[in-house]
């Protein structure tokens, strides 16, 4: 009968001294493929006695188990070598510059938004966010909004299972649950700005369920509608680019702040373009008012001592009227071609003073 300790010592020599993966495949074939040599002893037990068959099977399964684990070591040694081999011999220049082909761009939206926030920070206003999903008061209560109040109705809501005690979470349906927090924990003067996802239950060609929208507030003791006005005109006039863009102000109604103005600016219908800044034509962007007292008692401020303005607008909006881009939902159509039409170089970082867009 064959000596396993000598059968077991071969082969595992075999395997860890194999110089290549094609070697030790070779390895494995001779020893344990079908017409290996320890496979070859394997089909033999059935012709040993029956003590016979059981003490040379055990041994010769201990032999198998050594070849099989010298096998697997010498194979993750191998592969370990040649990750590193490949990884001395394959080098990246990262001071190359990219395909153009390969370029990423910056969404409209993204851009849109720095663009915002560049000259309302010329402003003095800073920027603040907060949670997609808010609670009741945070997102209709604080702003003069009750439970029975009709504009409920105009939101569309999305509201969240109830919990325990009955009361839904929601997904805000503006960003004004921002300005909410930010005068319940910041004490004025406050000159701030909130861009951020909104959401609603609406899709069409002009509505999606999920946009964006920015809203503004100023909140101090001397702040009235002749400031609104002012900081509202500068901001289209230099989003726009048209310095001598006209602005109307128009009464409307929102709970949460009296007076309230809807905001059109002039533009030209007259052919198969809407052209911006001339024609005897008007276009609504956006709402703004003087924010209502019981919201400024709401969040804990004296509406006997502070008063200021507030406004909000469309991300989406004004990006499609300043990028010429004719379909919301193409926003998030997550299509590169339409990114590499519309995107904006990486470096394009606008500002006041260098240029919103180049």
């Amino acid at each position: 009968m064959q000596d396993l300790g000598e059968l077991e010592k071969k082969w595992r020599g075999a395997a860890e001294t194999a110089a290549s993966a094609e070697a030790l495949e070779a390895v494995r074939v001779e020893a344990l493929g079908k017409k290996g040599e320890i496979t070859g002893l394997m089909k033999t037990l059935g012709t040993l006695a029956p003590d016979e068959r059981k003490n040379f099977g055990q041994q010769l399964n201990l032999v198998k188990d050594a070849v099989t684990t010298a096998i697997e070591s010498r194979k993750a040694t191998l592969g370990d070598a040649a990750i590193d081999a490949r990884l001395q011999s394959e080098r990246l220049d990262l001071t190359l510059p990219a395909r153009p082909e390969a370029l990423g761009k910056i969404h409209p939206i993204s851009q849109t938004i720095d663009e915002i926030i560049a000259i309302f920070g010329e402003m003095g206003f800073g920027v603040r966010e907060g949670p997609d999903i808010e609670d009741d008061f945070h997102n209709f209560e604080a702003l003069n909004i009750p439970k029975d109040h009709p504009a409920r109705q105009m939101q569309d809501t999305f509201y969240l299972p109830a919990k325990e005690d009955g009361s839904q979470m929601v997904l805000r349906t503006h960003t004004s649950p921002v300005q909410v927090r930010t005068m319940q924990n910041e004490p004025p003067p406050i000159r701030v700005i909130c861009p951020g996802r909104t959401y609603r239950v609406d899709s069409d060609m002009t509505h999606s369920p999920m946009f964006h929208q920015v809203e503004g507030l100023v909140i101090d003791q001397a702040t009235h509608m002749g400031h609104l006005k002012g900081c509202l005109q500068d901001f289209c006039r230099a989003f726009f680019g048209i310095d001598d863009l006209k602005l109307r102000f128009r009464p409307s109604y929102f709970p949460f702040t009296e007076p309230s103005a809807e905001v059109d600016i002039g533009c030209d219908r007259s052919g198969r373009e809407l052209k911006l800044g001339q024609g005897n034509d008007w276009l609504e962007i956006l709402g703004c008012g003087m924010v209502h007292p019981k919201v400024l008692k709401n969040c804990g401020l004296d509406p006997e001592k502070y008063q200021g303005f507030a406004f909000g607008m469309g991300i989406e909006r004004i990006a499609m009227l300043k990028y010429g881009i004719p379909d919301l939902r193409t926003f998030y159509d997550a299509d590169l071609r339409w990114m590499r039409h519309y995107g904006f170089m990486p470096l394009d970082v606008p500002s006041v003073v260098g240029g919103l867009t180049r």
